[in-house]
């Protein structure tokens, strides 16, 4: 090869590396940057680690503990918790356990599946306000009751927990169900 040809082919390796780099700084990124969540589940990050807690509410007084971890490359938070429940002089002690899968769906909405021990599977669209609160709302249906969950930061690195229901004849008349405070025990990033 001649030093022409390959003056020429350096200057063409160039062009289309910056116009590569160009074209790759310019498009939207669905991650906000390496390592981190997506953007749209960026506002959840405040919720990140491992949390303790104790609340009221209908079943009695109850303490327990709840984690939210980024998972698979940072693609989803998985959310576990756990409350134990005081007996009452209607009902013995026990304890809950659930599972849920905080994800973006094909549409770039934030949705949520959520199983627990005693059979339930609830799928939630979710809310994000600010950095600070997300609620998440299950789908209402003409012959089960519609759920809300809302997580809002307080000050002193406190997350204020509500759940509420609405019956089926009115989806949108939630009621207070039960309400908790979490302290963060160990920060997930």
């Amino acid at each position: 090869m001649n030093e022409a040809n390959t003056v020429a082919r350096r200057r063409v390796t160039v062009t289309l590396l910056v116009g590569l780099t160009f074209l790759l700084g310019t498009m939207p990124s669905a991650v906000s940057s390496a390592g981190t969540l997506p953007k749209e589940l960026a506002p959840l990050a405040f919720l990140l680690g491992d949390w303790e807690g104790g609340g009221s509410g209908t079943p009695g007084q109850g303490s327990g503990g709840t984690s939210f971890a980024p998972r698979l490359q940072d693609r989803v938070i998985v959310r576990t918790n756990f409350a134990t429940i005081a007996a009452t002089d209607k009902a013995p002690a026990s304890r809950h356990d659930d599972l849920m899968i905080i994800y973006v769906d094909d549409q770039g909405a934030i949705r949520a599946d959520y199983y627990d021990n005693e059979g339930h599977v609830i799928r939630y669209a979710v809310t994000t306000i600010g950095e600070g609160q997300v609620v998440f709302t299950s789908e209402a249906s003409s012959n089960a009751p519609r759920y809300r969950i809302t997580y809002q930061a307080a000050p002193e690195g406190i997350v204020k927990g509500s759940f509420a229901m609405a019956s089926p004849g009115k989806p949108d008349a939630f009621t207070p169900y039960l309400t908790w405070d979490m302290s963060r025990t160990k920060k997930s990033r």
